[in-house]
């Protein structure tokens, strides 16, 4: 049986290969991929983002997979207003943003100048509709440490930075960000996972009303709860990719297929 080919429904930037002195710019012809939620389907001219250092493994800090893609969607969706974009990444959840009509402005605060680099010569804002291109703009800067230089406060916080998905504080870390930008909403990569996790040591259902209760213990006001199909998304990650079993609850009392 042949796995059906990925035609999501956001903008893929198309990206060129790039040769740095840490990062590269790969481009796979053909791959076969599991979601973050979704089956397995197959991708064609999959761009990857590598990280080499000396002495130490090679990472695919990045790629345009169903996986990614899923990972980070709700919060190019739910996004509005003045939008904060920390890690710039493959650029792709900026595009995305940008095109979102709720938004009015991104800035993408990203500290290395290869990753600028090499997302800068595949154009991928130049891909864009006008209007939305317009909206983007780039800070070189540390995105523990970034306040808006007008001291505007952002109404979304996207934030993007780290090379696991799950980790431990890591909510702490958004936190400060949320602080340092007076982000009224707040979507972060792995968000999922972590409420997962905390529920998972917290003994408690992974549904709305223990979503809800990790929510009111970080105190952040993250997007993506209250969607009806939020928990069932989240169970469905937590079950592929954290590695302990969780107590889940599903809307229909069954664990969804994989």
């Amino acid at each position: 049986m042949t796995a059906p080919r990925y035609d999501g429904p956001l903008f893929i930037p198309t990206y060129q290969p790039f040769k740095g002195e840490r990062w590269d710019m790969d481009v796979v012809p053909l791959i076969l991929c599991p979601g973050y939620w979704s089956d397995a389907t197959m991708v064609r001219d999959m761009a990857t983002l590598v990280r080499r250092r000396p002495g130490q493994p090679t990472h695919v800090w990045m790629s345009m997979t169903p996986f990614e893609i899923e990972s980070q969607e709700i919060g190019c969706r739910l996004a509005w207003g003045r939008t904060v974009v920390m890690g710039m990444g493959m650029g792709w959840a900026a595009c995305n943003a940008a095109i979102n009509p709720a938004v009015t402005e991104v800035m993408v605060v990203e500290y290395d100048a290869e990753v600028l680099a090499a997302v800068e010569q595949s154009g991928i804002f130049r891909q864009l509709p006008p209007e939305a291109a317009a909206k983007i703009s780039i800070r070189q800067g540390d995105a523990h440490r970034w306040q808006p230089e007008d001291s505007v406060a952002c109404d979304t916080l996207m934030a993007d930075i780290w090379l696991g998905l799950h980790g431990a504080g890591r909510e702490k870390e958004v936190k400060a960000m949320a602080a340092n930008t007076g982000a009224k909403g707040v979507y972060f990569w792995g968000q999922e996972m972590n409420i997962a996790w905390r529920l998972k040591e917290l003994g408690l259902p992974l549904d709305d009303a223990g979503i809800a209760h990790v929510m009111a213990e970080w105190n952040l006001p993250l997007l993506g709860p209250g969607q009806p199909d939020y928990a069932d998304k989240m169970a469905r990650a937590a079950q592929r990719r954290l590695q302990s079993p969780l107590k889940t609850a599903y809307s229909d009392g069954t664990p969804p297929a994989v």
